[in-house]
């Protein structure tokens, strides 16, 4: 006979919840688990970075920059009057050797030539219209004299003649009748003579002002003709100056008008330094500071001459005037390396300059650890920067070792293994 069993079916349920409920939060708890586990470091090789110590002690900042040779004493010579030009008498390059009057080119203006002419016949006129003058007043002044003369002659006669005849009255062998004729003669020619030292001054001072007049009309002749003469001379183009014919930007049977530079001139002998510095870096130069140049056939000190005001293609321009006599080899145009020291820091904590360290930053580097198997990325201020180095504020200390090199690539990694 069967035995009917009782029913477990709740019993049964509850245990499927039971363990439904355990595995549901065995599986989350895994799941939570794993995702807190940090991914895992990548592999590095030791051989493709670049690390460095953290020092304390003096750092020098400077400040690098490409540049070129130019000469310090350029000339361009413009066209002094509109022209054609004739001839090329000398052509750019290195053995141009040129000297103050050596004749570049040769230009033609009719008119200028024109010009000069009449300058010159105009200033011969005037110069003999004044040579002219000088005579004609000469001679009427000493006309004038030479009556002055005549005047005084008579009143000294007639003056001695009164003497006379007041003795012989006061002695009663004359009348006084003629010493009255005598005395009244004196006094005429007196006044005579007065009027002629008068005549005599006008005559002079007219003489004078002719004279100043026509001189002025000479001397404005004069300057026009030098004028002239000059603008005719500059038809044959000189060089003004010892140093090197370096461009003749124009050709035969050209024409040009006044102040178009037709040919530059540059002593080779004096050269200076065009370095281009990031605007970021060129802040902190000033003139005076020393500088060296390196002009790959040899390395010239210099110092700091010039700092362009404007930017140019993010760079600024610093002129520096070498100290030191140019290497062999050194010429205008000639690419150079430079370097300006800003200042000499005494104590500070610097390290090499890592690739994307900017001065007045904050960054993240990799600094090793565990003797250089691992490395951590660290947030480090940096302060002031130089060519090589640069000053740490925040977040390294003496002896730490860090990765310089670019590790961009790397960026969602904390941590990195080195094999």
């Amino acid at each position: 006979m069967d035995i009917q069993r009782p029913s477990n079916a709740r019993a049964k349920k509850i245990r499927r919840i039971i363990y439904g409920s355990v595995a549901f939060l065995l599986i989350g708890g895994v799941s939570y688990g794993l995702s807190r586990l940090r991914p895992a470091a990548p592999t590095v090789d030791r051989a493709t970075i670049w690390a460095d110590e953290v020092k304390r002690g003096p750092m020098l900042r400077e400040v690098h920059g490409l540049g070129t040779l130019v000469p310090e004493d350029i000339r361009w010579i413009p066209a002094q009057t509109n022209a054609r030009v004739e001839k090329i008498v000398m052509r750019p390059g290195v053995d141009a050797v040129v000297k103050p009057d050596s004749i570049i080119l040769e230009l033609s203006d009719p008119q200028v030539q024109r010009d000069y002419l009449d300058a010159q016949y105009q200033l011969k006129g005037a110069e003999a219209d004044y040579a002219n003058l000088k005579v004609t007043v000469n001679s009427q002044l000493m006309n004038q004299k030479s009556a002055e003369a005549t005047v005084r002659s008579d009143y000294e006669q007639a003056r001695l003649q009164h003497d006379v005849d007041v003795k012989l009255e006061k002695e009663g062998i004359q009348s006084s009748h003629v010493e009255e004729l005598s005395r009244v003669k004196e006094e005429q020619l007196k006044i005579r003579l007065q009027l002629e030292e008068e005549r005599t001054r006008v005559a002079t001072d007219s003489a004078a002002a002719q004279l100043a007049a026509q001189e002025a009309k000479v001397a404005q002749q004069r300057a026009l003709y030098t004028l002239k003469k000059s603008q005719y001379e500059a038809l044959h183009v000189r060089a003004g100056i010892n140093g090197v014919l370096q461009l003749v930007p124009v050709e035969e049977g050209q024409q040009v008008t006044v102040g178009t530079n037709i040919a530059r001139v540059a002593d080779p002998k004096k050269l200076k330094a065009e370095i281009k510095i990031p605007e970021t870096q060129a802040k902190d130069v000033v003139a005076g500071q020393k500088a060296t140049i390196d002009t790959r056939n040899g390395i010239v000190s210099g110092r700091v001459w010039r700092v362009e005001p404007s930017v140019q293609n993010g760079t600024v321009t610093v002129d520096v005037r070498i100290t030191d006599p140019l290497p062999l080899g050194a010429r205008p145009d000639l690419s150079v390396d430079g370097t300006i020291e800003l200042e000499n820091l005494k104590d500070v904590l610097y390290v090499g300059r890592p690739v994307n360290g900017q001065a007045d930053s904050k960054i993240g580097i990799f600094k090793l650890i565990d003797d250089g198997s691992e490395a951590v990325r660290v947030n480090v201020v940096l302060g002031r920067s130089s060519v090589n180095t640069i000053e740490i504020r925040d977040g390294l200390k003496v002896g730490d070792k860090v990765i310089l090199s670019d590790m961009s690539q790397w960026d969602q990694f904390d941590r990195i293994r080195l094999k």
